[in-house]
């Protein structure tokens, strides 16, 4: 998985009825755009992440 600032994670629901969550990435710990990343989800919440199977990284076009 390869992501920079900016990029989205989107953490699909495991369960029937849960919702995605989708969190920005505010800073790329790993090496070569690697995990861990720092994210800031819709609520404001911070949280370091090494994301697993179940999420996807949308990248951000550059404008």
């Amino acid at each position: 998985m390869r992501a920079t600032v900016g990029d989205e994670l989107v953490v699909h629901g495991r369960i029937v009825g849960q919702h995605d969550r989708v969190a920005q990435i505010v800073e790329v710990l790993g090496t070569d755009g690697g995990p861990p990343y720092r994210v800031r989800f819709e609520d404001g919440h911070e949280t370091l992440m090494s994301p697993g199977p179940d999420t996807v990284v949308r990248h951000q076009d550059p404008a």
